[in-house]
């Protein structure tokens, strides 16, 4: 029996072609996708397309396009082995994220890919990256998909789409999970690592959680930084959570003014969480004098979160009436695979 793998097409570089009046690129109709690439008809599996009425530059995605995309696959989950969204790469690892927390109870793949170049383009990404990530949708180990998380496949390489980054704007390797090995690889067979993937509780049935607050902010720490305006400017922006990108493992300034704007800031309600600035390793509150001050404002570690995994989990726990336990303790619990244990 050949599985099924709905397409869903959102948008981004994979299907664009160059205008050559202007140069410049622009979206064509997805649903010829077949007669650009022929061999997509050569494939043991069933393709179906579902593509968004105006393609987005992934610039463009945001909250409202994750929950249509989380509605698309629950609308279609019984009907289809596995699902594949076309995606552009500036905020792929952004939507993985968030996917990853809203699907819950996943026993199907969810893959993401996209493109560098154009899929007309001589020199394009796009066509192998298209037709392995068909594969890794289907891939099933009897009625068993061997992949039951979102991933995102990219160069040859499957990753977990939580702990991805995007690392580079001109390399065809454009993705990296810096604190976690790869899931899978193509190569002449087509591999992923079982030890290392992903399955949640067997008592978890699969349901889809829409809950996505914007009520999330993150600023960069940098030498010299004035703080002096940010109290108002979380009180005024009614923001939630406030994500620190701190330097390396944890430190930060050691100014008094700056942790009685914290502590206010605290008191007012506000969840402050901190991440590294720092591409791998994790937050070790304690590890240096500079990094107790967290633990005087009673900030929440991150560990070895990415931001695009912190902001998205942030979003989607602050607030939400599904969860009983609090926003602190949920934070800091791997809940799909998103940080080490």
């Amino acid at each position: 029996m050949k599985r099924k793998v709905l397409i869903i097409y959102t948008g981004g570089t994979i299907g664009m072609e160059k205008d050559y009046e202007s140069g410049s690129l622009k979206a064509f109709d997805f649903s010829t996708i077949a007669s650009r690439i022929p061999e997509i008809n050569l494939l043991d599996c069933d393709v179906t397309l579902s593509q968004f009425s105006i393609p987005l530059d992934s610039s463009d995605v945001g909250p409202e396009h994750w929950t249509a995309i989380a509605k698309i696959i629950e609308g279609n989950y019984e009907d289809y082995s596995g699902f594949l969204i076309l995606h552009g790469t500036d905020t792929m690892a952004y939507t993985a994220s968030a996917l990853s927390f809203m699907l819950k109870g996943l026993r199907k793949p969810v893959i993401l890919t996209g493109s560098q170049l154009p899929i007309g383009d001589l020199r394009t990404d796009a066509k192998e990256n298209l037709l392995t990530s068909l594969y890794y949708a289907s891939f099933y180990d009897g009625d068993e998909a061997v992949i039951q998380e979102v991933a995102l496949y990219f160069e040859y390489k499957l990753l977990r789409g939580n702990r991805c980054i995007k690392a580079s704007a001109e390399n065809f390797d454009a993705f990296k999970t810096p604190n976690y090995p790869i899931l899978g690889q193509s190569g002449v067979n087509l591999e992923a690592d079982r030890n290392i993937l992903y399955r949640a509780p067997k008592d978890e049935a699969f349901n889809v959680d829409l809950h996505i607050s914007k009520k999330v902010f993150l600023i960069w720490i940098f030498p010299g930084m004035n703080l002096n305006e940010l109290e108002s400017f979380i009180k005024a922006s009614e923001i939630k959570v406030l994500i620190l990108r701190v330097f390396g493992s944890g430190t930060f300034f050691s100014d008094k003014n700056i942790e009685n704007i914290l502590l206010n800031i605290r008191a007012n309600g506000t969840e402050i969480v901190i991440i590294s600035q720092c591409i791998s390793g994790e937050i070790s509150i304690g590890k240096y004098d500079n990094s107790n001050i967290f633990k005087r404002i009673g900030a929440i570690s991150g560990g070895d979160l990415t931001a695009e995994s912190a902001l998205t989990k942030a979003m989607h726990l602050i607030e939400n009436p599904h969860y009983t336990e609090s926003f602190g303790t949920l934070f800091q619990k791997n809940l799909r695979g998103e940080m080490s244990n």
